[in-house]
């Protein structure tokens, strides 16, 4: 079995079970629920007793649960740039801002990356009598390019010079 087709397995039960995903969510715990849909969507990696959760939620083989546990492929099977229209809004997002953040991070950082290994996001819904509103927010660990051939009072890291 693919993990694409695991992916499909579980959708097919949520559906035929009519479950949300806040349901699954608080079944299998102990993650964000964008982490957990992440994992069910084969773009992230289940601990292994959130997996044994998931295998008894959704009737899994120890081969289907241990395929929850390993390490994805992740990105795969996904079209550059998106078609869906809510993906692809994050991506105009990126397009348009993603040159505007850069400056600003590394502005007040230094020379680097946000991470999207060391992560954190949390998306709400905002009620606003003007229609509701989403609200996410992204808190990623700063890592400083590392210089390679420093020496003598040239910095070996991007951090911001002061």
């Amino acid at each position: 079995m693919k993990r694409s087709d695991l992916t499909e397995k579980l959708l097919d039960i949520k559906r035929e079970k009519g479950w949300s995903w806040k349901y699954i969510c608080e079944q299998i715990g102990g993650y964000s629920e964008v982490l957990i849909v992440g994992a069910i969507l084969g773009q992230m990696k289940l601990t292994k007793p959130q997996a044994a959760n998931a295998g008894e939620l959704f009737g899994l083989s120890k081969s289907e649960i241990s395929m929850l546990n390993e390490t994805p492929m992740r990105g795969e099977g996904v079209q550059m740039p998106p078609t869906d229209p809510l993906i692809y809004r994050f991506y105009e997002l990126v397009m348009i801002n993603g040159p505007a953040w850069k400056e600003l991070i590394q502005e007040e950082f230094g020379d680097g990356i946000m991470s999207a290994i060391d992560f954190d996001m949390v998306m709400e819904r905002l009620p606003n009598p003007k229609g509701d509103r989403v609200k996410i927010s992204m808190s990623g660990k700063f890592l400083p390019y590392k210089y390679y051939g420093a020496s003598g009072n040239v910095p070996e890291y991007g951090f911001k010079e002061e």
